[in-house]
Order: structure tokens, then sequence, then C-alpha cells
């Protein structure tokens, strides 16, 4: 079972929790990783089954509710806010380092979906992150930059979004959205098909993937920050770390973590870089269905063995 734990962003909270090693021994030394959990989820969804199939190899793996969600505190409530997200990553590793059984020398970040791209973005500046692995990672900017693929989406969003905080500085309260439809009776009422879509849907309102920590909010001003934000900016100058890119093989959809990965694969520094395509499955296998896993899990085994 993971230990809960917690560190400090600013002035609040982050909650988090700590996957052990099999025989765990407080006197030695582990080589830890960081595992960031998709946009719109928690640290007990897809972070833990990455994080506990690591701590089985030897890691110690640390997975933590981004700030202002989950049981993690800050300022606000269910915001989407690069910079703080980002900063999470740098926090969660001073915590790391204070603890004596990590090897401050062997640290490395993994994430997944939305968390794959915070964790880029995070390493760029993180230098003690000794090697990054993203899951389906995804460029979150890129993401509310293309909005509903309509001509001009960015540009309606931010007005929409400017016209909310007038009314919210004039003393209304913050406007709530959803990530996504709340139930399959609603994604068949709006009429959409797209296997992303659907199948977050399927992950996250059923019991495959329902957690108390993942109630699908977002407070629609945070968003605004992320159009200008782009995940990979800098990359061909910053990330220099060893990089291990795992995108799904099928049927591709709308939240483009497939073309994100190669840009990324193309675009990054890192003279150690390889990319796993994994045949066959879709973004969503590679959150919870064993067999997807565990084809990510032995490449990831293997790439980690190497760096860290």
């Amino acid at each position: 079972m993971p230990q809960s734990t917690n560190f400090k962003n600013k002035s609040w909270q982050v909650a988090a929790e700590l996957h052990l090693p099999k025989g765990f021994d407080q006197g030695e030394k582990y080589p830890a990783i960081v595992v960031a959990h998709p946009i719109s989820s928690c640290k007990e969804q897809t972070a833990a089954i990455y994080a506990s199939k690591l701590a089985e190899i030897g890691y110690v793996a640390l997975t933590f509710d981004a700030s202002t969600q989950g049981a993690s505190g800050g300022v606000g409530q269910f915001l989407e806010d690069p910079a703080t997200r980002v900063e999470d990553f740098r926090c969660a590793v001073d915590h790391l380092v204070t603890l004596d059984f990590v090897d401050e020398n062997r640290i490395g970040v993994l994430g997944i979906c939305g968390g794959g791209g915070y964790a880029v973005n995070a390493a760029m500046t993180e230098r003690r992150f000794k090697a990054v692995g993203t899951v389906v990672g995804a460029n979150y900017g890129r993401l509310v930059r293309e909005g509903d693929l309509s001509s001009g989406a960015a540009i309606k969003a931010m007005e929409g979004i400017s016209a909310l905080r007038t009314a919210e500085a004039r003393g209304e309260e913050s406007t709530l959205t959803t990530y996504i439809p709340q139930s399959k009776d609603q994604l068949a009422a709006y009429g959409i098909t797209d296997v992303d879509v659907a199948e977050a849907v399927d992950y996250y309102t059923t019991t495959r993937g329902k957690k108390p920590g993942s109630p699908n909010k977002l407070n629609v001003t945070s968003t605004g920050a992320a159009f200008s934000w782009d995940a990979f900016h800098l990359a061909d100058q910053l990330l220099t770390q060893p990089l291990q890119i795992i995108v799904a093989g099928g049927q591709t959809g709308v939240f483009g973590s497939y073309r994100d990965g190669f840009e990324l694969f193309n675009k990054a520094r890192s003279e150690k870089k390889a990319i796993l395509v994994v045949p066959g499955v879709t973004h969503y296998d590679l959150y919870d269905q064993p067999a997807a896993v565990e084809q990510a899990m032995a490449r990831l085994k293997d790439f980690y063995s190497e760096n860290l």
C-alpha cells in the first residue's frame, strides 16, 4: 500500500503518495520517479498503476494531486494553470531530496497524457530530473488552442474567458465546467463519437476509473493562461535528458497524443531519445488495460534502468 505524504508548493500543501519498493529498507538509497497524473485525473487513477509497477521493480515512486485539485490545497479550486502545474514537479523533487532513502542523483519523471506534457516542460528547467518518460503525453496548450477544431476557436474561447473574468471581478462566482460529458447517456445525447472522448467518459465516469479526487470539474477562467503556453516550447534547446516517449498505435482521437509524441521526439534536443508505438491500442488502453500497460512498462523498465 502506498504511504500518504505531502509537500509544499508556495503556501499550500500538495497531497501525495509514496509507492515503496518491495523489501523496502530505510537504510538503503533508491532511485526515485515522480509520476504525474493526466489532466482531470488524480493520483489514485492511472498514475497509481504506473507508480505501483515502478515500485515493484525497485523505484520509489511519488504520485501527487495537482495543486487546487484532488486532496491538494492551493489558491482556488479546480484550476488548470500550467505555471502552477509545472511548479508542482519542482516541489515534488524538493520533497524527494529530503528523504534519506532517495538517491538525489537518480531521480526521473514519468507523465501520463497532459501530465506528460507538464513533465516535459518541467524537466527543461528542473535539472534534477535525469530521465524523462511520457505515456500518451499531450500538449495542453495545443489542446486548448484547437478547441472544437473550428476556425477561430482559440480567439472565441479567449474572448469568452475575458468576459467571465469581468463578471467574476464584479462579484460573480467562478464559473465551473466539465472536461468531458458526465455520463455515457450525456455523451450519446451530444452525439459525440470520437474515440478519445468516448473512452474518457468510460474511464472517468464508471467503476473502471472513477475516483473522488477526479470530479470532472474545471474552473473556466483558469484555462486562459494555457492559450499562450506550449508544453514543448524550447525543447529543442533545453530538453537534453534521456527521453522515452510511448504512444498508442491504434485508433487516434481528438486529444492528439499520437502526433504530440512525434512532435516531441523530433523537437527534443536529447541525444538519447526513443519513441515506442504500442500497436493496436488506444489512448485510454494505456491508462489501465493490463496488456497495454505491460508493454509500456517493459520499455520503461529498460529505459529507467539504463538512465537512472
